[in-house]
């Protein structure tokens, strides 16, 4: 029973790290506790074996297993600089597999990987082979669900003002456009959303501001609204730079679709109660 409790609780999410990019990644020496490994040389064995397999599966090793460094504290302020990896989900998924089987919680680590990583797999091939307007509508989704706990994390640190709070990050994404400026720049009505009016790139974009904002607010405790506002902004700007140096567009030069997702949806309930 305890060993399903560990698994119910999400052992492996709870050292689960997001970068920058919105990208999740493992850390290996954090991974080696969870699995249960007390010295790091014979975790390094298992490593080295997953990376194997990797290669065998005709996948770039560096790709899944990047070599990093990091210090950790010895007691009484002394630190030490040691060898770490960050991982990727197909990179646990291996090391799982090659673990000691004995051991319960690689057990456990060899299921979750497993399902976690078909699950992902399979969202990826189903979001790619969607139409732009159904991309759009579940991203638009997506973007409905984070801006309501956004609020929620917003309101918790104390802003009051909400359009001014959103505003700081569009303005931090959109080079100092607020909502109003980019509404205009669209052509849309008074009152018009303007996330219904982006394509699923843009979209895109702003769901990453608005789930790393949140997580900026609760992970550093930001409190007052002024300070809230600033961490939205910043969180913009590294989105926008981010974009940058992917060699992205600029959600500003981005297309406008022809027909908003409001009425898109007015055009699918016309055809369904036309086929009824």
């Amino acid at each position: 029973m305890e060993s399903i409790k560990r698994y119910q609780e999400s052992t492996f999410e709870d050292i689960k790290h997001i970068n920058e990019f919105g990208n999740e990644y493992w850390e290996a020496r954090e991974l080696q506790s969870v699995l249960e490994y007390t010295q790091w040389r014979n975790f390094v064995l298992v490593i080295n074996k997953a990376k194997e397999a990797c290669e065998n599966s005709k996948n770039n090793a560096s790709d899944h297993f990047a070599d990093v460094s990091k210090m950790i504290n010895l007691g009484k302020g002394a630190k030490k600089k040691v060898n770490d990896y960050r991982l990727s989900r197909y990179a646990c998924y291996l090391i799982v597999q090659n673990g000691d089987s004995r051991k319960e919680i690689i057990a456990l680590g060899q299921t979750y990987f497993a399902i976690q990583t078909r699950k992902q797999e399979l969202s990826e091939i189903d979001y790619n082979l969607l139409p732009e307007d159904e991309k759009r509508f579940y991203v638009r989704k997506q973007t409905k669900d984070g801006n309501y706990s956004l609020q929620k994390a917003a309101k918790k640190a104390g802003v009051k003002n909400m359009d001014q709070f959103h505003n700081a990050g569009y303005q931090g994404l959109y080079n100092e456009e607020t909502a109003d400026d980019i509404a205009k720049r669209k052509n849309l009505r008074y009152r018009e959303d303007i996330l219904d009016n982006m394509g699923s790139t843009e979209l895109a974009a702003n769901l990453f501001r608005i789930t790393q904002a949140e997580d900026k607010l609760i992970n550093e405790k930001i409190k007052g609204e002024k300070n809230a506002k600033i961490a939205h902004h910043k969180v913009g700007k590294i989105v926008r730079k981010a974009i940058k140096e992917t060699g992205g567009t600029m959600p500003e030069k981005l297309p406008t679709p022809n027909k908003s997702l409001k009425e898109l949806e007015k055009e699918k309930r016309k055809i369904k109660i036309a086929n009824k």
